[in-house]
Parts: C-alpha cells; structure tokens; sequence
C-alpha cells in the first residue's frame, strides 16, 4: 500500500524532481573573489595579532598558540568565508602543523564516543525520512496542535525542551526536525528558498532542546558529571557528604525547564517572526495510510534503542553501542539501505563536529582553557551574587561553545568551586548552575542539536549567532534568578 497520504491538491506542492532542481538553485549572491580574500586576510591577521602579542607567564607556549588558530577558525566559520568542514580540517592540520598537539591527538577526537554517536543519531534521522515515519509523526502533531503557526511552534518548543530532559537532546531534535521538514517541502521552502518560517522552526527546535538538557540527570552527561564533581568537592573540603540524587536533582533543576522552554520560544520567535499567521490548509494530512512493515520495523527497533538507553547504568554500553545495534537493525531487513543513508548524510556538518571536539580537547591539554578561567573569573569578586553567579555561567556557556559540555562542566568546575568558596558563596548552587549554563552555546559547533539543524542547510552561521547569543544570555538570566530565588526554598543557601 503507498506511503502517501489523502490530502486536497496543494498549488504550491513540488514534486521530488522539481525540488532536486530548486535545491541546486543560489540562495542570493555568492561571496565575490574579493569579499573572500578580504575574510581571508582578516583571518590571517587575527592570527598573526594574537601570535605577536606578549605570552602570558600562565598561559604555555601550546596554549598561546592555539589562541593564535582558535579566533580565526572561529571567524572563518562564522563568516563561512570558505567551506565550513574545510575550515574545520585546517584547523585540526593547523593544530598538527604549529605543535600544538600530536597528529594522533588532533584527529582522535573526529572518532571519540560522543561524534560518533552524533552521526548515527543524524543517520536516524535520514531513516525516519526514508520510510515514512517522519511525515506520519508530522500528521500526528499537526492533528494535535493544527496549523497556527504561533500554537504549533509553541508547542513542537514545550515539547522538544520537555523531552530533553528525559531523552538525549539530539535524539529530541532529530525526531522533531525530520518531522517538520516535510511541510516546508510540500509548500516549497528549500534550503536554497529558505525564509523566516523555515529558519523560526529549524532553529527553534534545537535550541528547544539544549534548553531542557539539563532537566533530570538523564538530559545528558553533564548532568551526572556536575553532580559528582560537585560532591566530591564538598567531602574533601568540608568532610560532609552531600547526596544528590535523582529526584533532587530533577526538583531543582527540572521546573527550570518550563521557563528555558517559553523564554526560547518567546525570543526565537521575536527575531525570525515568520509572516504567515496560519499555515496553508493544503499542508494538512487529511489521514494516513496503515503502517507498512518498514515503518513498524523501525519504530519496533527505536523503542528497543530507546528503552537500552535508560537501561545504560545497567548494561554498561555507550549510547553510541545501542545506536550503531539500531542502525544494523535498520539495514539488514532491506527496510532502508546503508548506501542511501550515505548518500543522504550531511558528512560536512559532522566534521565540523568533530574539529569542535579536537579544539575542545585541545584547549584542556594545552591550558588555553585554565588560563581563561584563572583571567576571567577572578575579575566576578567582589561583584553582587547575580552578577557573580551569572559571570560564572557565562563562562561555561562560552567553553560549552567550542567544545562539548561535559568537557566544560569538567573544565570550569573545578576552578569555580574553589572561588565559590573563598568567597563564602554556595558550592552547590555553583555546581548545580554548571549542567544549564553549559546547556546555553553561542556557536553552531556547540552541541548536537545544533550541528544537526544546520546540516539541513536552512539558515547560515550569522543568522544563528544572530538569535543564540540573545537566547544564550537572555536564559542564563532566567536560570541565576532561579537559583537566587526559587532554590533558596528548596535548602540551597
């Protein structure tokens, strides 16, 4: 039986062929030969600036000079100047190059556990798509939340924040975007036509996601990491032992959640308020067929994956080993093929993953990454608690943006707690504040969702930065006042 659902003939609908040609159409004026050689220069003089400024006693000769390759890459990615992935390889071979780490130790990372894992998790996503679940989960929730664009959008927020407490945020992101994809098809929006509705949705949903990431100790390793970092640090210094567990944690945090989840809505929705009030009717699915075999199959294999990713604490397995079990579940019946999947995978959005990964990695092994801190945060004493507590967010969320946020959250950690005590401040609202702020990125290369949702090609670097810095700073607000207010009453001085 088809896959296709009964629906009122849309004058606007393209067929698979008609959107293979608009896809290969420009957006709007390429780059000039001039503007990318202007980029390129300022790049180089960025570098060679920092590379000429005086070393610091603090900061090792490796840290001074990956700083002198970091503000570049980082311009260039922003400016996409030239190809992203290929400004994400050259920073790796600018690492290698300039001794800044070993050749083994630059491009390990491209493979480390959590890369690997936001390739198969992308993968899912071209699944969904290619057997027909996505557009049946886009039938569900349009039938749940009709097509008001302000109720749908609010909803498809709450939702995505919601989930991610529970679930990993990629997963949330995956799922949700690959289910609004095929509306923005059937009305014509392709990446290379892409307009505020589109961009609104694409960015909304991952950044929805890293909202909620922190909710429960399932959100995401740097939950868990937070937690035990934070009560190590308060035996060895206090002899007491303070327990965390998972409901504590998720009273804390978890309500928190409710209000990352409107304010995300509320200022994504601001800066790319899309014109249409109402989606077309035509984008409706009157109703759907019965589901085929594949599309049983692979939501049969997804439950599997997803009740094993709960049951991790007791089998021990990464959540890529599950993953890459789906992906053979996934394949080997026929119900999608592994070339297709290949052929469909977004491979330039996952390197730069990867190179954001080794820069991470990079900025603790060379000590670029304890020299910020031990510049910056010392600067916070003497400041009120809001601003104290929210600058020491703020340097999370600017670490969280280069690298991943357990590496963060592990990075920042063990120098903020140190400073919370000198400073008679509270070590557990110190570290419990850890696993938000890192939530919160500036950078597309910050976390999966958001390498995810670019890879789709609907919005550009800038017009991220454009709403992620403002969401970024606008929720750490939300969650040190939280802190301050709502956590007081739950013992937390």
């Amino acid at each position: 039986m088809s896959n296709t659902a009964t629906q009122a003939p849309n004058p606007d609908y393209r067929t698979p062929d008609e959107l293979a040609v608009e896809e290969q159409e420009p957006q709007g004026p390429t780059q000039s030969p001039k503007a990318i050689i202007i980029k390129l220069l300022v790049a180089l003089g960025l570098g060679m600036l920092i590379i000429a400024l005086p070393r610091p006693d603090n900061l090792p000769v490796e840290g001074h000079r990956l700083a002198a390759i970091l503000v570049p890459i980082v311009f260039l990615w922003v400016s996409e100047a030239i190809p992203i992935g290929i400004t994400a390889l050259l920073a790796t071979a600018l690492m290698i190059v300039f001794k800044v780490t070993k050749s083994s130790a630059a491009w390990a990372p491209y493979a480390n556990q959590a890369v690997m894992f936001v390739m198969m998790i992308i993968m899912f996503g071209v699944v969904l798509n290619e057997v027909g679940l996505a557009k049946r989960l886009l039938f569900w929730i349009l039938r749940f939340a009709g097509t008001n664009v302000k109720r749908l959008s609010f909803f498809i927020a709450f939702s995505s924040t919601l989930l991610s407490s529970i679930f990993h945020d990629a997963t949330i992101t995956i799922i949700m975007l690959f289910a609004i994809l095929p509306l923005f098809k059937s009305m014509g929006i392709t990446p290379n036509k892409s307009n505020n509705l589109s961009k609104f949705f694409v960015i909304l949903i991952p950044l929805a996601a890293s909202a909620g990431g922190f909710g429960t100790l399932l959100g995401g390793g740097r939950c868990p990491l937070a937690v035990d970092i934070t009560q190590r640090f308060i035996l060895e210094t206090t002899g007491v032992a303070v327990k965390i567990g998972f409901l504590k944690y998720a009273i804390i945090e978890f309500p928190i959640c409710i209000l990352t989840a409107v304010a995300t809505w509320a200022i994504v929705y601001a800066i790319f308020r899309p014109k249409e009030k109402e989606l077309p009717a035509s984008v409706k699915i009157e109703s759907m067929p019965k589901m085929s075999s594949a599309e049983v199959g692979v939501l049969s294999i997804f439950v599997c994956a997803f009740a094993l990713w709960f049951a991790g604490d007791l089998t021990g397995w990464h959540v890529s080993v599950v993953a890459a079990m789906a992906l053979a579940g996934f394949c080997t019946p026929g119900w999608v093929s592994f070339k297709t999947i290949c052929d469909k995978f977004p491979w330039e959005s996952w390197i730069v993953f990867g190179s954001g990964v080794s820069l991470g990695a990079a900025m603790l092994a060379s000590g670029l990454g304890k020299f910020l801190a031990e510049m910056l945060l010392p600067l916070l004493q003497g400041q009120s608690s809001f601003v104290t507590y929210y600058g020491m967010g703020l340097f999370g969320s600017m670490l969280s943006s280069m690298m991943s946020n357990s590496a963060a959250v592990a990075l920042s950690l063990p120098i903020t707690l140190p400073m919370a005590e000198m400073m008679n401040m509270s070590v557990e609202t110190v570290g419990l504040l850890s696993p938000m702020s890192t939530s919160f990125i500036m950078l597309v290369i910050g976390c999966p969702p958001t390498i995810i949702a670019y890879s789709t090609g609907y919005f550009n670097q800038v017009e991220f930065v454009k709403v992620a810095v403002p969401w970024c700073l606008l929720l750490l607000t939300i969650c040190v006042l939280g802190a301050l207010f709502y956590w007081p009453l739950l013992g937390l001085s």
